[in-house]
């Protein structure tokens, strides 16, 4: 992913997680993953496997293609 994708990616699931009031430290316990990992997707600042990025889009209920900025709408 570009950076631009990450930021991208990043900033879509901030927004998600806040829209659906889920704290950080409850999707990393959802994730499997520490807090500070999650932070860093939120932060785009690192890539995710595409088990957590299909994870995310079924907690979400949206697109992975979404998720990625490939498409506008959830």
């Amino acid at each position: 992913m570009s950076q631009q994708q990450l930021s991208t990616f990043g900033q879509r699931l901030h927004d998600l997680r806040l829209e659906a009031q889920i704290t950080q430290k409850a999707m990393a316990e959802y994730l499997g993953c520490t807090a500070s990992n999650y932070q860093k997707m939120e932060y785009g600042q690192v890539n995710v496997s595409a088990t957590t990025l299909i994870a995310l889009a079924e907690q979400f209920r949206v697109s992975t293609d979404y998720l990625l900025g490939l498409r506008d709408q959830p």
